[in-house]
């Protein structure tokens, strides 16, 4: 049974015991479908449904797996770690919180820029909205945060700000805060993975190649700030993890793990990024190569129309100007 439950960190700071080993049982048992982002989720999920919906009922056509990777990659993962035992002990266990940023940031993201919502809403919007939504997409500030060398520093520059500063250990105190973040994470992702590998019309968008430069240039970042907290003597949120007093896991080792989380999953999120990309370059490639041909093939037929059109008048002028031959009356 699932059971709406308060995060294990919050039920020691009101005086109970200390909360049970972390575990995958614990992640379909501490589950709350009554916080604000699940809400939020679920209206996500409905209205790009509903975009789907309207489409199909005009007999226009949507790809399934753009609706696949919207509501399960991008919504799907975004509530793996939102509503489940993943935020219940996203206070108590560091190495739970890295799993949570990671998804937050790069997994979810990545999927939701696959989704084309943007597209979608493009094609379903009445006239009117659809200008405001356009508007809005090349507006200056949209421009400034799309770059994507200015979405490539945010998106580096945020962990390391978070993590060695006091930060972090305000958003374990903080619920608002701490919800701040979540929010933040999935809005700098979507700034840095949209223009890159997104399907939707957004400005200053870069040659594919240029894309997986920046793509390669994000992996050394993840490894640094990895083994950085891997190796760092200094507990992240100083003595909140020690004072949960936890006899089953060591902070100093759960930080371990975390630096460790953070190291590969940054690495197999970008090696898959990067394959992501390929296989979209192949594919224009492909489309540029059929619309050369087309072009080509165009090209060719208008010349063999030019090359027969003076020959026709000229067929025309030999009929007309030949004798006509009449015929002679019998001969008596």
């Amino acid at each position: 049974m699932v059971q709406l439950a308060e995060s294990p960190s919050s039920v020691m700071a009101a005086g109970d015991t200390a909360p049970p080993p972390f575990s995958v049982a614990q992640i379909f048992t501490e589950i709350r479908l009554t916080s604000l982002i699940a809400l939020f989720l679920l209206i996500g999920a409905a209205v790009y449904l509903y975009g789907v919906h309207r489409l199909r009922q005009r007999g226009d056509h949507w790809p399934a797996g753009r609706t696949v990777a919207f509501i399960v990659g991008g919504l799907g993962s975004i509530a793996a770690v939102t509503v489940t035992g993943i935020e219940a002990y996203d206070t108590t266990l560091i190495s739970v919180h890295m799993v949570q940023h990671m998804v937050l940031s790069m997994v979810g993201p990545i999927f939701l820029a696959l989704g084309a919502p943007v597209t979608l809403a493009l094609r379903t919007l009445p006239l009117k909205n659809r200008k405001v939504l356009l508007a809005f997409l090349h507006s200056r500030v949209v421009g400034v945060l799309t770059f994507p060398l200015v979405a490539f520093g945010l998106f580096i520059a945020n962990p390391f700000v978070l993590y060695f500063t006091g930060l972090y250990r305000a958003t374990l105190e903080h619920a608002w805060l701490h919800e701040f973040i979540h929010v933040h994470f999935i809005v700098t992702g979507c700034l840095f993975f949209w223009p890159l590998l997104g399907l939707d019309p957004l400005p200053n968008r870069w040659p594919y190649p240029a894309r997986a430069l920046l793509m390669v240039l994000s992996v050394p970042f993840h490894t640094v700030l990895g083994l950085t907290i891997m190796q760092s003597k200094t507990l992240l949120g100083g003595d909140w993890y020690p004072n949960l007093h936890l006899s089953w896991i060591s902070p100093e080792q759960d930080q371990v793990t975390a630096g460790g989380i953070l190291w590969a999953g940054g690495e197999i999120v970008s090696v898959t990024m990067l394959g992501i990309l390929v296989l979209q370059w192949i594919k224009q490639s492909e489309r540029e190569a059929k619309r050369i041909d087309r072009a080509l093939d165009r090209a060719e037929a208008e010349d063999r129309a030019q090359a027969a059109a003076p020959a026709a008048p000229a067929a025309s002028k030999i009929t007309t100007e030949s004798p006509t031959v009449r015929p002679q009356p019998d001969a008596d």
